[in-house]
């Protein structure tokens, strides 16, 4: 087995290196027109539940620049930790902590005011003052490089793949080729990458060089997808930010490793007549920069929609309060929620084989004959 631990670190940090974490905003505070209505609604207990359900659901997809393990319904307090807020604002760098932010404050930094609102930050005076228009703020942002939950969780991972995959590495070299430990779990995995994913659809001759990327981007979506099923709030994969940079990394891989023959099937296909091949080339080269975007939309929609249809089945057993309602909601989220432990390593599997399958295209060799 071929398994190089320096390329598969260089992996991991191109990973890193080309996700970025953006914190998605909820729906815009209600405006002046429709508060009666909002007070009227409050008042009915169904909605206060629904209303609470939402805000588990936004809690558990979106992301967010401190980390809450859990919230105390009583006192309103929330536990966990804060994270290191980095703002680039005129040049100038900030870094303070996220708890800066508790109870709706506004953070000062270098003489600069920032108030937080629906995960994102926002330029103000000593106030919090928010100017708005049509509902959304018009306030100055600062450039946000800050660690938030999913970038949290990324490192986390990043860390843990290389601490384990690099004790497999050694137990390989001191027991002559055999895996000890967690790695007799791994090692058929990545056998299993090796023999049936990265062979049958790159080749024999070209497999080991794209091996460590396979390997690296299965294991790290499929984890992402394991610690998503906690009930930490914790939705990398769902992010389409992540997902936007891990299809990112397969297309300048694609790109810069294609030999001769996969441009010429974009830009001057063989055996097409020439008037033809004017009308197929741009429609080939868009072909190209789509597949990668594929991958983006697939990761993304599935573990993003799993997530709120699960969230929200387990919302309605406290909706529907009847010996019926609530055990049959609870089934059906119980039988979900095995679906998804399923698809999980289901998404790491397809995004790992559809990437081979364009490593493969762009190193297939042709045989062919141009036509006259």
């Amino acid at each position: 087995m071929v398994f190089s631990k320096k390329s598969f670190l260089y992996s991991i940090v191109a990973l890193i290196a080309f996700l970025p974490s953006v914190a998605l905003a909820n729906s815009p505070e209600p405006t002046s027109e429709n508060t009666e209505a909002v007070a009227k609604e409050s008042q009915d207990p169904k909605a206060e539940i629904k209303e609470q359900i939402d805000e588990v659901k936004n809690h558990h997809v979106l992301d967010a620049h401190s980390f809450s393990l859990f919230g105390d319904k009583e006192t309103g307090k929330e536990y966990g930790f804060p994270l290191p807020i980095i703002l680039l604002d005129n040049g100038s760098l900030h870094i303070f902590s996220s708890s800066k932010f508790d109870d709706g404050k506004v953070a000062e930094d270098g003489g600069n005011y920032y108030v937080l609102h629906h995960e994102k930050i926002y330029k103000t005076d000593g106030t919090g003052t928010l100017t708005e228009h049509e509902g959304h703020p018009t306030n100055a942002k600062p450039f946000d490089f800050s660690i938030t939950k999913g970038v949290f969780t990324m490192l986390l991972i990043a860390l843990l793949m290389f601490l384990l995959f690099r004790s497999l590495g050694k137990s390989y070299s001191k027991n002559g080729g055999v895996a000890a430990g967690a790695g007799r779990f791994f090692e058929p995995i990545v056998l299993f990458i090796r023999d049936e994913i990265a062979i049958p659809n790159i080749g024999e001759k070209h497999y080991k060089k794209y091996m460590s990327h396979l390997l690296t981007v299965f294991f790290f979506i499929w984890f992402l997808n394991v610690v998503g099923m906690t009930p930490f709030g914790i939705n990398v994969t769902g992010n389409i930010s992540v997902t936007f940079g891990l299809a990112i990394i397969t297309f300048i891989i694609t790109t810069l490793t294609a030999k001769k023959n996969y441009w010429m099937h974009i830009f001057w296909m063989p055996g097409v007549p020439v008037p033809m091949k004017f009308i197929l080339a741009p429609i080939e080269l868009i072909g190209a920069i789509i597949k990668p975007f594929s991958l983006m939309i697939r990761l993304y929609a599935n573990m993003f929609a799993g997530h709120l249809v699960l969230m929200s089945l387990i919302g309605m057993m406290f909706v529907f309060k009847s010996w019926i309602g609530s055990p049959l909601t609870f089934g059906l989220s119980f039988i979900i929620s095995l679906i998804e432990i399923l698809v999980t390593l289901l998404q790491a599997y397809i995004f790992t084989m559809l990437t081979a399958l364009y490593f493969g295209s762009a190193v297939e060799e042709h045989h062919h004959d141009e036509a006259h």
